[in-house]
This record gives structure tokens, sequence and C-alpha cells, in this order.
């Protein structure tokens, strides 16, 4: 007993995975860029993928359909899909211009420049501003601990502690942290 599949190539010819893609390819191509967002490379590989596998299943030309387009489309959509959840998997991709942009951190002289950014800024504070960051920030305090030293109450601490930052704030905007804006 002699099934279809045991008598049928392991693979296409050559030519017929020429003609499939001189006939789909550009369709094929223009439906996977907008699977990829638009991303020329992603959709070139994705593409070369699908009549990969046109070529290893052969057994699709001989389906009942006139047009082997509905099949590479689909195809085509499900290596997209499967494409897309590997990367999501993976952590993202930086390319070299965000490294060429990261400073150093073995480079002491962005330390120092951002040193001395912050010194002056701390300067442009009032006593009292700079008085209560000091405490917090530079010796550690809890605001009850600030409050005690400088004879203030713990919610005068906060306030002149959000008023100082905000100041700092507007002094440093390239040290902002991300997600936060300076009001």
């Amino acid at each position: 007993m002699t099934t279809a599949t045991a008598t049928a190539p392991s693979t296409a010819d050559e030519g017929t995975i020429v003609d499939l893609h001189r006939q789909h390819g550009p369709a094929l191509l223009s439906f996977l860029q907008g699977l990829t967002y638009g991303d020329q490379q992603r959709a070139e590989d994705l593409l070369q993928e699908t009549l990969v596998r046109a070529w290893q299943h052969p057994e699709a030309f001989e389906g009942p359909y006139e047009s082997m387009r509905p099949w590479l489309f689909t195809v085509g959509r499900r290596l997209a899909i499967d494409a897309r959840r590997s990367r999501l998997a993976r952590p993202a991709e930086i390319g070299d211009g965000v490294l060429a942009t990261t400073p150093d951190p073995c480079d002491v002289t962005e330390t120092a420049v951002a040193q001395l950014d912050v010194r002056a800024a701390v300067g442009t504070l009032s006593d009292d501003h700079r008085a209560v960051l000091d405490r917090l920030y530079f010796q550690g305090l809890s605001v009850n601990e600030a409050a005690e030293s400088l004879g203030i109450p713990p919610g005068t601490v906060k306030s002149r502690t959000h008023y100082a930052l905000r100041a700092l704030a507007r002094c440093l905007p390239g040290y902002a942290r991300p997600g936060r804006t300076a009001a």
C-alpha cells in the first residue's frame, strides 16, 4: 500500500520555488512588512523562511486551491507571529547608537562634571532648603531626625525637601529622573 506522501519528493525543485517567488514574492513581502511594522530586513528574512517552508513541503503544491498565495500568506503570518513572540521573550536589543552615546562608567570626567553641576545647583538653594537636604541626603537622617536636629516640625522638613528638589530639577534639567518632569 503506497501513499501520496511516500511517493512525493521530499523537497520542491528549484525552478518551482523561483516561479513561486516571482509570482507571489512582492505581494508577500509587502504583507510581511506590514506585520513587521515596516522593518524591511525582518520582512525579507520572513519571506525567505516562508519560501524555504514551501521548498520543504512540496505537498502544499498539490492542495485543492488554485493559487499558493493563501498558503504562503498563512505560513508567513505564522512565522511573523512566532518571530515576534521569540523577540518579546528575550531582553530588548539595542543598537550601536545607544552604546556610542552612553558614558563610560569608568570615566571619572563625567562623574566630576556631574558633581560640579550638583554642587553649583545646591549653592543656589536657600540656607533652609540646603540644611534640610544636607540632613536627609548627605547625613542620612530620617524626616523625624532631621526635624529634631533643625528644631522644626516634620511637615516643614517634607515641604522644604519638596521645594528644594524642585529647585534643583530646574537647575539640573539634564539630570532629571526618567518619567519625572520639573514643575
